[in-house]
């Protein structure tokens, strides 16, 4: 969606239009306007300014999930926490049934750090040298194998 669209949108939900409506009227997907009408219910005409990017405690993600399993509406949820989109509380939700409360647990960005002692390919020198000679000793029973087939004599048809 342009921002011009966007912002059609938004006045049409303040008209009382609804998702399907909207898109329909602007002839756009319905998935976009459905995610900003979510937006729209939570924030209102502040939808179409973009939210900062907020971490959040594993605690306040607990509790925002319990109150949701308990059968609280999402969008109340979201508009109490003062959370960027219902979504937010759905996707802490799918992540809470299918990993447990440990999913909703901050995770570490980018790379896992080195272990100490260790090249920069991730093995200690003698570890790459048992690869290196497990590689050779299969390669050399493959050409042993590859000499004694040629070595057999040629069945006639």
């Amino acid at each position: 969606m342009t921002a011009e669209q966007r912002a059609a949108a938004i006045e049409l939900f303040d008209d009382g239009w609804a998702d399907r409506a909207v898109a329909t009227r602007l002839g756009v997907s319905r998935w976009p306007v459905a995610r900003l009408y979510g937006r729209w219910r939570v924030r209102g005409g502040a939808a179409l300014v973009s939210a900062s990017r907020r971490s959040f405690s594993f605690e306040f993600k607990l509790e925002v999930v319990q109150r949701f399993l308990a059968g609280e509406r999402k969008v109340d949820l979201a508009r109490e926490f003062d959370l960027a989109s219902p979504k937010q509380v759905e996707t802490w939700a799918r992540i809470y049934r299918n990993e447990g409360a440990d999913g909703l647990r901050p995770k570490r960005r980018g790379r896992p750090p080195r272990p100490a002692g260790q090249e920069s390919g991730g093995q200690s020198e003698l570890e790459a040298l048992r690869a290196e000679n497990e590689r050779l000793r299969a390669e050399n029973a493959y050409l042993g194998k590859l000499r004694a087939l040629r070595m057999r004599p040629q069945r006639r048809k």
